[in-house]
């Protein structure tokens, strides 16, 4: 069980990356136009031209939240950190559930508006999965860490 959730763990390494360059969404102004594609990087590119707070907001929740916990879990499973550092990971692995919820709300605000079109990409599902994985990787590693 270890040995999976280390390999399971590692593969969000290159898992959350990707996600980043992803498309979370397409959008466009109104329906006669094409859609442009908004990934995290493409949003994040934009907010650090118009909005330096969100945009550091955005960056810490949506690359150094994960990443950090991603990396942290490893040193967990591989005995380079101790396991009384797995609340903290837990939070951050939350936080990370935080740049969800701020593009499904901007899908449902722009689809309720009606001026814009606004449909979900993969990346999204890539992203979301890629928190909720490891959410549930640290959940079993803590309860694996307690069992020992």
């Amino acid at each position: 069980m270890r040995t999976a959730l280390t390999l399971a763990n590692l593969g969000l390494l290159v898992l959350f990356p990707l996600s980043w360059f992803a498309p979370l969404l397409r959008a466009g102004f109104l329906p006669l136009f094409g859609l442009s594609e908004i990934s995290v990087v493409s949003g994040l590119q934009a907010l650090w031209q118009t909005d330096v707070l969100l945009a550091l907001i955005v960056t810490a929740f949506a690359l150094f939240a994960p990443m950090a916990k991603t990396i942290g879990l490893a040193l967990v499973h591989f005995r380079l950190a101790s396991p009384s550092l797995l609340p903290a990971l837990a939070l951050l692995g939350k936080l990370a559930m935080a740049d969800i919820f701020l593009a499904a709300i901007y899908i449902v605000v722009i689809k309720g508006i009606g001026v814009g079109r606004v449909e979900t990409a993969w990346g999204l599902y890539l992203f979301t999965a890629c928190v909720l994985a490891s959410l549930a990787i640290s959940t079993l590693t803590a309860r694996q860490q307690k069992q020992r």
